[in-house]
């Protein structure tokens, strides 16, 4: 199966925040789940959580092995693994229907082209509760400016693959977040230069 070595570093620092700001019996869709190594740690980890994975169609059939053979023992008491949905930020018609305590992703804001951010923000927007939470994880610029060496040099990496690629800036996904009706609620320091950038929608 696919593996990710950096979602084995910070799948423990991710699971710290999520507890902290999610309800006990949290609903959530994660979008990019990619390994979907994210989802069943957490749902052998936190009792009550319902967790629905989520990734593109080329990257869906690697995710759908994952939760297939691990996804379904093991998992803590009342949590839920849903199977994965295709899910393309920029198709307004494979977003869920259903909603939402809160939408995660981890690592997806570089990989995408920066035309899709409204989409993936507004997205989440539409598909959560009243005061429900869209936490982002990944490295961010500030005001314009890399926060890191490290960070600076992997931006670099990126935008030498794909020009479409690139390390955001937080500031940006504030305004479009405030456009979505959603308010920025807190922005958390994690390990290896990364941040949870956290909005709540109104």
């Amino acid at each position: 199966m696919r593996c990710s070595e950096a979602c084995e570093r910070n799948k423990a620092p991710i699971l710290a925040v999520l507890r902290d700001w999610l309800p006990s019996r949290a609903r959530v869709l994660e979008v990019g789940s990619g390994s979907g190594q994210h989802a069943v740690h957490f749902c052998r980890q936190w009792p009550g959580l319902s967790w629905q994975p989520s990734d593109c169609a080329a990257a869906l059939a690697d995710l759908a092995e994952r939760i297939a053979l691990e996804g379904r023992s093991g998992l803590a008491p009342e949590a839920a693994l849903a199977d994965p949905l295709e899910l393309d930020v920029d198709r307004q018609d494979q977003w869920p229907r259903e909603r939402f305590d809160a939408v995660f992703s981890a690592n997806t804001t570089h990989i995408m082209a920066a035309s899709s951010l409204p989409r993936l923000i507004g997205g989440a927007a539409a598909v959560l509760e009243p005061a429900g939470l869209l936490l982002l994880y990944g490295p961010f610029h500030e005001n314009g400016a890399a926060t890191a060496a490290s960070n600076a040099a992997f931006d670099a990496m990126l935008r030498a693959r794909d020009p479409a690629m690139g390390v955001r800036d937080a500031r940006d996904l504030r305004v479009l977040a405030q456009d979505a009706g959603l308010d920025p609620c807190a922005d958390l320091p994690l390990p290896a230069q990364n941040r949870m950038l956290i909005f709540r929608r109104r």
